[in-house]
């Protein structure tokens, strides 16, 4: 192989030769305290995030409308996949922001670039959701509101 070829193999296969375990004070060592580790981090969530509360209210709300509306096992699928890219997007944007907050513990203009595109990226699955929700219920909505 030339160099070139070289460079690019080493670049694709260089960061799975990294061992987490060298740097890393805390890596599990099997599944059930992987679990443990990510029902923390929901706990975490749960009780240091005020935005997790109302999203637990907004997903309780909203899966109690489809099922009253009787909204089709796809379009309860939908709405499960969007509910979950919200929380998902709340739990990176978290995550970022702890690892801001230690990496720049002092105001950086980076730090807070770095928490508002986070912080966008859960806005933007929260627009999302409101509009596939909007899409899925909407109809039966109204259909139940006129009285069909």
């Amino acid at each position: 192989m030339n160099m070139r070829t070289n460079k690019v193999v080493e670049d694709l296969t260089s960061t799975m030769k990294i061992d987490p375990d060298d740097y890393s004070p805390i890596t599990s060592r099997d599944r059930v305290s992987s679990l443990g580790y990510a029902l923390a981090g929901w706990l975490y969530m749960l009780r240091r995030q005020k935005n997790t509360r109302i999203q637990t209210v907004a997903s309780i709300a909203v899966i109690a409308l489809a099922l009253w509306l009787e909204v089709d096992l796809t379009g309860m699928a939908i709405l499960v996949l969007t509910i979950t890219m919200v929380w998902m997007a709340e739990f990176v944007n978290a995550a970022v922001e702890a690892a801001i907050n230690i990496a720049a513990p002092n105001l950086h203009p980076m730090a807070k670039v770095g928490k508002d595109v986070a912080s966008a990226a859960v806005l933007l699955g929260v627009v999302a959701s409101v509009l596939v929700g909007l899409l899925i219920m909407g109809p039966p909505l109204l259909a139940r509101l006129a009285g069909s």
